[in-house]
């Protein structure tokens, strides 16, 4: 919803400037969706951040939970700026959120070990990079920034502690980075930023 909300409001400030995407509207999701698949729509993404940038357009590639690394590993991230932010919320947030969306209560532990990892996947590339480099795409290029110190020293991007916020709040915030990040007042991986 927040995602919905943030392109809303760029829309309002900056026209066609931002074109939002997630993964379902990249491609069809496999009966069964899996990680090599992930990356390989966010290569998808890429290719169209790619073709934004020739028109002096954005891509806000959202709403799923694609880690940082990932995206800095597929193929074409290296001819584009890539920012990340990265939504977080507290473990009662998130398990109230769960409730909200009725998710089964034996598959709780995967979300909170899921958001537990991006928390530390956005200030430590090295924090077990098996999360999501396991059953990978075989066209990823992890040597961007797995064991890269040139990469490591590199590595920013900002957290958003969205666990007391409205939609509308961090809708607001979303918009307001996304603009930040085109200005350069945000952290960006810059193209060819590993080198």
């Amino acid at each position: 919803m927040a995602r919905v909300l943030a392109s809303r409001l760029l829309a309002e400030s900056h026209g066609d400037l931002f074109e939002n995407a997630e993964l379902f509207t990249l491609g069809p999701i496999p009966q069964v969706p899996t990680v090599a698949w992930r990356h390989e729509m966010a290569e998808v993404a890429a290719q169209r951040a790619i073709a934004l940038a020739a028109e002096g357009r954005h891509l806000l590639f959202a709403g799923d939970p694609i880690p940082a690394g990932e995206m800095l590993a597929v193929p074409s991230a290296d001819a584009i700026d890539i920012a990340v932010l990265l939504l977080d919320a507290d473990e009662a947030a998130q398990n109230a959120r769960l409730d909200t969306r009725q998710d089964p209560p034996e598959l709780r532990h995967n979300n909170l070990g899921f958001a537990n990892w991006m928390r530390h996947h956005a200030v430590d590339p090295s924090f077990v990079p098996e999360a999501i480099t396991t059953d990978a795409w075989p066209e990823m290029r992890w040597e961007r920034w797995l064991g890269n110190p040139v990469a490591a020293s590199r590595w920013a991007m900002e957290v958003l502690d969205t666990s007391s916020m409205t939609p509308d709040a961090v809708a607001a915030s979303v918009a307001d980075w996304a603009q930040r990040a085109v200005r350069g007042e945000a952290p960006v991986f810059k193209a060819g930023w590993f080198a």
